[in-house]
Protein backbone atom coordinates (compact mmCIF):
# COMPACT_ATOMS: atom_id res chain seq x y z
CA UNK A 1 0.00 0.00 0.00
CA UNK A 2 1.67 3.19 -1.20
CA UNK A 3 1.84 6.10 1.23
CA UNK A 4 2.17 9.56 -0.29
CA UNK A 5 4.74 11.95 1.20
CA UNK A 6 4.55 15.71 0.83
CA UNK A 7 7.85 17.48 1.51
CA UNK A 8 7.99 21.13 2.56
CA UNK A 9 11.57 22.18 1.83
CA UNK A 10 14.34 20.66 -0.28
CA UNK A 11 17.40 22.09 1.41
CA UNK A 12 20.07 20.07 3.21
CA UNK A 13 17.66 17.94 5.24
CA UNK A 14 14.90 17.78 2.64
CA UNK A 15 17.35 16.56 0.00
CA UNK A 16 18.56 13.92 2.43
CA UNK A 17 15.01 12.69 3.00
CA UNK A 18 14.29 12.60 -0.74
CA UNK A 19 17.49 10.64 -1.35
CA UNK A 20 16.48 7.97 1.18
CA UNK A 21 13.00 7.63 -0.31
CA UNK A 22 14.49 7.34 -3.80
CA UNK A 23 16.81 4.46 -2.82
CA UNK A 24 14.88 1.94 -0.70
CA UNK A 25 17.21 -0.98 -1.51
CA UNK A 26 18.73 -2.47 1.64
CA UNK A 27 16.51 -0.42 3.96
CA UNK A 28 13.40 -1.52 5.85
CA UNK A 29 10.85 -2.89 3.34
CA UNK A 30 8.34 -0.24 4.37
CA UNK A 31 10.56 2.46 2.83
CA UNK A 32 9.65 1.09 -0.59
CA UNK A 33 5.99 1.96 0.10
CA UNK A 34 6.79 5.64 0.65
CA UNK A 35 6.20 7.73 -2.47
CA UNK A 36 7.40 11.33 -2.69
CA UNK A 37 4.31 12.91 -4.29
CA UNK A 38 4.88 16.68 -3.98
CA UNK A 39 7.74 18.93 -2.91
CA UNK A 40 7.59 22.64 -2.05
CA UNK A 41 10.69 24.67 -2.95
CA UNK A 42 11.49 28.38 -3.02
CA UNK A 43 13.04 28.43 -6.49
CA UNK A 44 12.10 25.97 -9.24
CA UNK A 45 15.19 26.81 -11.30
CA UNK A 46 17.76 26.20 -8.58
CA UNK A 47 20.21 23.30 -9.25
CA UNK A 48 19.61 20.32 -6.93
CA UNK A 49 21.68 17.31 -5.93
CA UNK A 50 18.93 14.92 -7.09
CA UNK A 51 16.55 14.94 -10.03
CA UNK A 52 12.80 15.01 -9.40
CA UNK A 53 10.01 15.09 -12.00
CA UNK A 54 9.14 18.77 -12.62
CA UNK A 55 5.44 18.16 -12.01
CA UNK A 56 6.17 17.18 -8.42
CA UNK A 57 7.81 20.50 -7.58
CA UNK A 58 5.88 23.62 -6.59
CA UNK A 59 6.55 26.96 -4.97
CA UNK A 60 3.21 26.75 -3.15
CA UNK A 61 3.55 24.77 0.12
CA UNK A 62 -0.20 24.85 0.67
CA UNK A 63 -0.63 22.95 -2.59
CA UNK A 64 1.52 20.17 -1.14
CA UNK A 65 -0.62 19.92 1.98
CA UNK A 66 -3.88 20.05 0.03
CA UNK A 67 -2.86 17.42 -2.53
CA UNK A 68 -5.12 14.37 -1.99
CA UNK A 69 -2.20 12.07 -2.93
CA UNK A 70 -0.23 13.30 0.10
CA UNK A 71 -0.84 11.22 3.21
CA UNK A 72 2.00 12.48 5.44
CA UNK A 73 3.39 16.03 5.47
CA UNK A 74 7.10 16.49 6.22
CA UNK A 75 8.14 20.03 7.26
CA UNK A 76 11.86 20.74 6.93
CA UNK A 77 11.68 24.42 5.93
CA UNK A 78 12.90 25.81 9.25
CA UNK A 79 11.95 29.16 10.78
CA UNK A 80 8.82 30.05 12.68
CA UNK A 81 6.54 31.20 9.86
CA UNK A 82 5.14 30.00 7.59
CA UNK A 83 6.24 26.67 9.11
CA UNK A 84 3.89 26.93 12.11
CA UNK A 85 0.88 27.84 9.98
CA UNK A 86 1.61 25.07 7.50
CA UNK A 87 1.90 22.47 10.25
CA UNK A 88 -1.46 23.58 11.65
CA UNK A 89 -2.97 23.50 8.14
CA UNK A 90 -1.81 19.91 7.66
CA UNK A 91 -3.27 18.92 11.03
CA UNK A 92 -6.57 20.57 10.19
CA UNK A 93 -6.63 18.53 6.95
CA UNK A 94 -6.28 15.38 9.02
CA UNK A 95 -2.74 14.65 7.84
CA UNK A 96 0.04 13.55 10.23
CA UNK A 97 3.15 15.73 10.31
CA UNK A 98 6.84 14.97 10.70
CA UNK A 99 9.01 18.00 11.46
CA UNK A 100 12.64 18.77 12.23
CA UNK A 101 11.74 22.31 13.33
CA UNK A 102 12.97 22.73 16.90
CA UNK A 103 12.19 26.45 17.03
CA UNK A 104 8.51 25.95 16.17
CA UNK A 105 8.08 23.02 18.57
CA UNK A 106 9.86 24.82 21.43
CA UNK A 107 7.62 27.89 21.07
CA UNK A 108 4.34 26.52 19.71
CA UNK A 109 4.49 22.87 20.69
CA UNK A 110 1.54 23.12 23.07
CA UNK A 111 -0.68 24.70 20.41
CA UNK A 112 0.39 22.14 17.82
CA UNK A 113 -0.04 19.19 20.18
CA UNK A 114 -3.54 20.34 21.18
CA UNK A 115 -4.57 20.67 17.54
CA UNK A 116 -3.11 17.25 16.70
CA UNK A 117 -4.90 15.58 19.62
CA UNK A 118 -8.21 17.17 18.70
CA UNK A 119 -7.87 16.09 15.06
CA UNK A 120 -6.50 12.65 15.95
CA UNK A 121 -3.22 12.84 14.02
CA UNK A 122 0.44 12.45 14.89
CA UNK A 123 3.07 15.17 14.98
CA UNK A 124 6.46 13.47 15.33
CA UNK A 125 9.65 15.40 16.07
CA UNK A 126 12.58 12.98 16.40
CA UNK A 127 14.73 15.10 14.06
CA UNK A 128 14.19 18.29 16.08
CA UNK A 129 16.77 17.34 18.73
CA UNK A 130 20.07 15.56 18.33
CA UNK A 131 20.12 15.03 14.57
CA UNK A 132 20.49 11.30 13.98
CA UNK A 133 20.56 10.40 17.68
CA UNK A 134 17.39 8.55 18.73
CA UNK A 135 16.31 10.50 21.82
CA UNK A 136 12.69 11.69 21.46
CA UNK A 137 11.09 8.24 21.19
CA UNK A 138 13.35 6.67 23.85
CA UNK A 139 12.27 9.35 26.34
CA UNK A 140 8.60 8.94 25.40
CA UNK A 141 8.62 5.15 25.20
CA UNK A 142 11.68 3.20 26.34
CA UNK A 143 12.20 5.31 29.48
CA UNK A 144 8.51 5.94 30.15
CA UNK A 145 8.53 3.78 33.28
CA UNK A 146 11.19 5.91 34.96
CA UNK A 147 11.04 8.92 37.22
CA UNK A 148 13.39 11.24 35.37
CA UNK A 149 15.69 13.17 37.67
CA UNK A 150 17.82 15.05 35.16
CA UNK A 151 18.32 15.41 31.41
CA UNK A 152 21.59 17.07 30.44
CA UNK A 153 23.33 17.28 27.15
CA UNK A 154 25.69 18.73 24.61
CA UNK A 155 23.08 19.43 21.95
CA UNK A 156 24.71 22.02 19.71
CA UNK A 157 27.48 20.73 17.47
CA UNK A 158 28.79 24.16 16.46
CA UNK A 159 29.60 25.23 20.00
CA UNK A 160 31.02 21.82 20.86
CA UNK A 161 33.36 22.04 17.88
CA UNK A 162 34.50 25.51 18.98
CA UNK A 163 35.04 24.46 22.60
CA UNK A 164 36.90 21.30 21.56
CA UNK A 165 39.30 23.35 19.45
CA UNK A 166 39.78 25.92 22.20
CA UNK A 167 40.65 23.15 24.66
CA UNK A 168 42.93 21.20 22.33
CA UNK A 169 44.81 24.12 20.80
CA UNK A 170 44.46 26.97 23.29
CA UNK A 171 42.95 28.99 20.45
CA UNK A 172 40.82 32.08 21.00
CA UNK A 173 37.04 31.92 20.54
CA UNK A 174 36.90 34.39 17.61
CA UNK A 175 39.61 32.53 15.70
CA UNK A 176 37.90 29.14 16.01
CA UNK A 177 34.49 30.60 15.17
CA UNK A 178 35.88 31.98 11.93
CA UNK A 179 37.28 28.54 11.07
CA UNK A 180 33.91 26.92 11.89
CA UNK A 181 32.19 29.31 9.49
CA UNK A 182 34.68 28.53 6.72
CA UNK A 183 34.13 24.79 7.24
CA UNK A 184 30.35 25.12 7.24
CA UNK A 185 29.91 24.10 10.90
CA UNK A 186 28.71 27.61 11.81
CA UNK A 187 26.28 29.87 9.99
CA UNK A 188 27.25 33.28 8.66
CA UNK A 189 25.13 34.60 11.54
CA UNK A 190 26.05 32.18 14.34
CA UNK A 191 23.99 33.86 17.07
CA UNK A 192 21.46 31.05 17.56
CA UNK A 193 24.30 28.62 18.21
CA UNK A 194 26.91 30.61 20.11
CA UNK A 195 24.44 32.58 22.24
CA UNK A 196 22.70 29.39 23.35
CA UNK A 197 19.29 29.85 21.72
CA UNK A 198 19.46 26.66 19.66
CA UNK A 199 20.32 24.57 22.72
CA UNK A 200 17.55 26.28 24.70
CA UNK A 201 14.99 25.31 22.04
CA UNK A 202 16.12 21.70 22.25
CA UNK A 203 16.20 21.41 26.03
CA UNK A 204 12.71 22.94 26.19
CA UNK A 205 11.50 20.08 23.99
CA UNK A 206 13.36 17.40 25.94
CA UNK A 207 12.17 18.76 29.28
CA UNK A 208 8.56 18.79 28.14
CA UNK A 209 8.79 15.15 27.07
CA UNK A 210 10.78 13.94 30.07
CA UNK A 211 8.54 15.58 32.67
CA UNK A 212 5.16 15.36 30.98
CA UNK A 213 4.20 18.96 30.28
CA UNK A 214 5.15 22.01 28.22
CA UNK A 215 8.04 24.18 29.42
CA UNK A 216 7.97 27.93 28.87
CA UNK A 217 10.71 28.58 26.33
CA UNK A 218 11.08 32.24 27.27
CA UNK A 219 11.74 31.36 30.91
CA UNK A 220 14.84 29.25 30.26
CA UNK A 221 18.00 30.90 31.60
CA UNK A 222 20.35 30.99 28.62
CA UNK A 223 24.03 31.89 28.33
CA UNK A 224 26.18 31.06 25.32
CA UNK A 225 29.91 30.81 24.69
CA UNK A 226 30.28 34.10 22.83
CA UNK A 227 31.88 35.78 25.86
CA UNK A 228 34.01 32.82 26.93
CA UNK A 229 37.70 33.57 27.43
CA UNK A 230 40.27 30.98 26.31
CA UNK A 231 42.07 31.38 29.63
CA UNK A 232 39.07 29.97 31.49
CA UNK A 233 39.17 26.90 29.26
CA UNK A 234 42.89 26.58 30.05
CA UNK A 235 42.42 27.12 33.81
CA UNK A 236 39.61 24.56 33.84
CA UNK A 237 41.99 22.01 32.29
CA UNK A 238 44.59 22.72 34.97
CA UNK A 239 41.98 22.04 37.64
CA UNK A 240 40.81 18.76 36.07
CA UNK A 241 37.77 20.00 34.10
CA UNK A 242 36.63 20.53 30.53
CA UNK A 243 34.25 23.31 29.46
CA UNK A 244 31.11 22.40 27.51
CA UNK A 245 27.94 24.28 26.59
CA UNK A 246 25.50 22.24 28.64
CA UNK A 247 21.72 22.22 28.44
CA UNK A 248 20.09 20.90 31.62
CA UNK A 249 16.57 20.11 32.76
CA UNK A 250 16.42 18.98 36.37
CA UNK A 251 13.60 18.25 38.74
CA UNK A 252 13.77 20.36 41.89
CA UNK A 253 12.89 18.21 44.88
CA UNK A 254 11.28 19.54 48.04
CA UNK A 255 13.45 19.03 51.08
CA UNK A 256 11.46 19.60 54.25
CA UNK A 257 14.44 19.76 56.59
CA UNK A 258 16.43 22.23 54.48
CA UNK A 259 15.17 25.75 55.29
CA UNK A 260 17.04 27.35 52.38
CA UNK A 261 15.05 25.37 49.82
CA UNK A 262 11.61 26.60 48.89
CA UNK A 263 8.50 24.59 48.24
CA UNK A 264 8.18 24.96 44.48
CA UNK A 265 6.24 21.86 43.42
CA UNK A 266 3.01 23.08 41.77
CA UNK A 267 -0.22 21.20 42.64
CA UNK A 268 -0.33 18.08 40.50
CA UNK A 269 2.84 19.14 38.70
CA UNK A 270 6.59 19.28 38.85
CA UNK A 271 9.08 22.10 39.47
CA UNK A 272 12.02 22.28 37.07
CA UNK A 273 15.34 24.04 36.80
CA UNK A 274 15.98 24.33 33.04
CA UNK A 275 19.03 26.21 31.80
CA UNK A 276 21.76 26.51 29.16
CA UNK A 277 25.26 27.74 30.01
CA UNK A 278 28.97 26.97 29.69
CA UNK A 279 29.79 24.42 32.38
CA UNK A 280 32.94 22.92 33.87
CA UNK A 281 32.66 19.12 33.74
CA UNK A 282 35.07 16.83 35.61
CA UNK A 283 37.20 14.98 33.06
CA UNK A 284 35.70 11.65 34.17
CA UNK A 285 32.12 12.82 33.53
CA UNK A 286 30.35 10.88 30.73
CA UNK A 287 29.79 14.07 28.69
CA UNK A 288 33.37 15.33 29.05
CA UNK A 289 34.67 13.09 26.26
CA UNK A 290 32.20 14.32 23.62
CA UNK A 291 34.30 16.19 21.05
CA UNK A 292 33.94 17.96 17.72
CA UNK A 293 30.49 18.39 16.21
CA UNK A 294 29.07 15.38 18.06
CA UNK A 295 26.12 15.61 20.44
CA UNK A 296 25.28 13.57 23.52
CA UNK A 297 22.33 13.49 25.91
CA UNK A 298 22.57 11.97 29.39
CA UNK A 299 19.29 10.87 30.98
CA UNK A 300 19.27 10.07 34.70
CA UNK A 301 16.23 8.33 36.14
CA UNK A 302 14.84 5.87 38.64
CA UNK A 303 15.34 2.95 38.26
CA UNK A 304 17.41 3.02 35.05
CA UNK A 305 20.30 5.09 36.46
CA UNK A 306 22.33 6.84 33.75
CA UNK A 307 21.73 6.30 30.02
CA UNK A 308 23.68 8.28 27.42
CA UNK A 309 22.77 8.80 23.76
CA UNK A 310 25.67 9.83 21.51
CA UNK A 311 26.15 10.60 17.83
CA UNK A 312 26.12 13.20 15.05
CA UNK A 313 23.82 16.05 16.01
CA UNK A 314 23.24 17.64 12.61
CA UNK A 315 23.78 17.27 8.89
CA UNK A 316 21.82 15.94 5.95
CA UNK A 317 22.34 12.24 6.63
CA UNK A 318 21.76 12.08 10.39
CA UNK A 319 18.78 14.45 10.42
CA UNK A 320 17.18 12.82 7.38
CA UNK A 321 17.58 9.45 9.10
CA UNK A 322 15.53 10.72 12.05
CA UNK A 323 12.87 12.23 9.75
CA UNK A 324 12.43 8.96 7.87
CA UNK A 325 12.25 7.03 11.15
CA UNK A 326 9.23 9.15 12.10
CA UNK A 327 7.65 8.65 8.69
CA UNK A 328 8.07 4.88 9.11
CA UNK A 329 6.43 4.99 12.54
CA UNK A 330 3.33 6.61 11.04
CA UNK A 331 3.40 4.46 7.93
CA UNK A 332 3.61 1.28 9.99
CA UNK A 333 0.53 2.23 12.01
CA UNK A 334 -1.38 3.04 8.82
CA UNK A 335 -0.37 -0.30 7.32
CA UNK A 336 -1.73 -2.18 10.34
CA UNK A 337 -4.75 -0.11 11.35
CA UNK A 338 -5.56 1.95 8.29
CA UNK A 339 -6.00 5.75 8.13
CA UNK A 340 -8.56 5.62 10.97
CA UNK A 341 -6.32 3.79 13.45
CA UNK A 342 -6.40 5.33 16.92
CA UNK A 343 -3.44 7.27 18.30
CA UNK A 344 -0.78 5.36 20.22
CA UNK A 345 -0.50 7.33 23.50
CA UNK A 346 3.26 6.63 23.69
CA UNK A 347 3.83 7.95 20.16
CA UNK A 348 1.43 10.87 20.04
CA UNK A 349 2.10 14.28 21.53
CA UNK A 350 0.54 14.50 24.98
CA UNK A 351 0.82 16.32 28.30
CA UNK A 352 -0.11 14.73 31.58
CA UNK A 353 0.99 17.23 34.21
CA UNK A 354 1.92 20.84 34.77
CA UNK A 355 5.58 21.89 34.63
CA UNK A 356 6.72 25.10 36.32
CA UNK A 357 10.14 26.72 36.06
CA UNK A 358 11.57 27.62 39.45
CA UNK A 359 12.92 31.03 40.40
CA UNK A 360 16.54 30.94 39.27
CA UNK A 361 17.72 32.81 42.37
CA UNK A 362 16.72 29.83 44.50
CA UNK A 363 18.35 27.10 42.44
CA UNK A 364 21.48 25.34 43.68
CA UNK A 365 24.76 25.01 41.75
CA UNK A 366 28.50 24.70 42.09
CA UNK A 367 30.42 27.59 40.54
CA UNK A 368 33.75 28.57 39.02
CA UNK A 369 34.81 32.21 39.54
CA UNK A 370 37.86 33.97 38.14
CA UNK A 371 38.80 37.19 39.90
CA UNK A 372 41.29 39.76 38.68
CA UNK A 373 42.99 41.30 41.70
CA UNK A 374 46.03 43.24 42.83
CA UNK A 375 48.91 40.99 43.82
CA UNK A 376 49.10 41.90 47.48
CA UNK A 377 48.85 40.26 50.87
CA UNK A 378 45.42 39.67 52.36
CA UNK A 379 43.34 39.65 49.18
CA UNK A 380 42.60 35.93 49.25
CA UNK A 381 41.65 36.14 52.91
CA UNK A 382 39.19 38.98 52.28
CA UNK A 383 37.64 37.07 49.39
CA UNK A 384 37.20 34.01 51.60
CA UNK A 385 35.56 36.15 54.28
CA UNK A 386 32.99 37.47 51.79
CA UNK A 387 32.08 33.95 50.71
CA UNK A 388 31.81 32.84 54.33
CA UNK A 389 29.57 35.75 55.28
CA UNK A 390 27.12 34.72 52.52
CA UNK A 391 27.29 31.06 53.66
CA UNK A 392 29.06 29.98 50.49
CA UNK A 393 31.34 27.00 51.09
CA UNK A 394 34.56 26.99 49.05
CA UNK A 395 35.97 23.80 47.56
CA UNK A 396 39.18 25.41 46.34
CA UNK A 397 40.77 28.83 45.96
CA UNK A 398 44.02 29.19 44.03
CA UNK A 399 46.14 31.92 42.50
CA UNK A 400 46.94 30.82 38.95
CA UNK A 401 48.70 33.83 37.46
CA UNK A 402 50.55 36.83 38.84
CA UNK A 403 52.46 39.49 36.95
CA UNK A 404 53.25 43.21 37.19
CA UNK A 405 51.33 43.68 40.42
CA UNK A 406 48.18 41.86 39.22
CA UNK A 407 46.97 38.35 39.98
CA UNK A 408 44.21 36.01 38.88
CA UNK A 409 42.45 34.02 41.56
CA UNK A 410 40.16 31.10 40.73
CA UNK A 411 37.54 29.88 43.17
CA UNK A 412 35.39 26.76 42.91
CA UNK A 413 32.49 26.60 45.34
CA UNK A 414 30.51 23.74 46.75
CA UNK A 415 26.81 23.63 45.81
CA UNK A 416 25.13 26.82 46.97
CA UNK A 417 21.88 28.62 46.42
CA UNK A 418 22.17 31.14 43.60
CA UNK A 419 21.05 34.24 45.56
CA UNK A 420 23.67 33.58 48.25
CA UNK A 421 26.35 33.14 45.62
CA UNK A 422 25.38 36.44 43.96
CA UNK A 423 25.39 38.17 47.34
CA UNK A 424 28.96 37.00 47.87
CA UNK A 425 30.04 38.19 44.42
CA UNK A 426 28.57 41.61 45.07
CA UNK A 427 30.56 41.94 48.26
CA UNK A 428 33.75 40.71 46.57
CA UNK A 429 33.42 43.20 43.72
CA UNK A 430 33.38 46.00 46.30
CA UNK A 431 36.58 44.81 48.02
CA UNK A 432 39.72 46.88 47.92
CA UNK A 433 42.24 45.01 45.80
CA UNK A 434 39.67 43.25 43.60
CA UNK A 435 39.69 44.72 40.10
CA UNK A 436 36.89 42.63 38.57
CA UNK A 437 34.91 39.40 38.58
CA UNK A 438 36.34 38.37 35.22
CA UNK A 439 34.39 35.13 34.70
CA UNK A 440 31.69 33.06 36.35
CA UNK A 441 30.74 29.58 35.11
CA UNK A 442 28.65 26.69 36.41
CA UNK A 443 30.48 23.58 37.60
CA UNK A 444 29.37 19.99 37.98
Amino acid sequence: MAIGIGLLGLGTVGSGVAAILASPQGRHPLVADLVLERVAVRDLSRPRPLTLPPERLTTDPEAVIDDPAVDIVVEVMGGLEPARSLILRAIAAGKPVVTANKAVIARYGQEIAAAATERGVYVLIEAAVGGGIPIIEPIKQSLGGNRIRRVSGIINGTTNYILSRMADEGAAYAEVLADAQRLGYAEADPAADVEGGDAADKIAILAGLAYGGPVERGGIATEGIDRLDARDVAYAAQLGFVVKLLAVAERVEDVADAPDRHRSEPPGGVALDVRVHPTLLPKHHPLAGVHGVNNAILVEGDPVGQVMFFGPGAGAGPTASAVVADILNIAGIRQVGGPQAGLDPLLAASSWRHCALVDGSRTHHRNYVRLRTRDEAGVIGRIGTCFGAAQVSIQSIVQLDAREGEAEIVVITHEVREDRFREALGAIEALEGVEAVAACLRTL
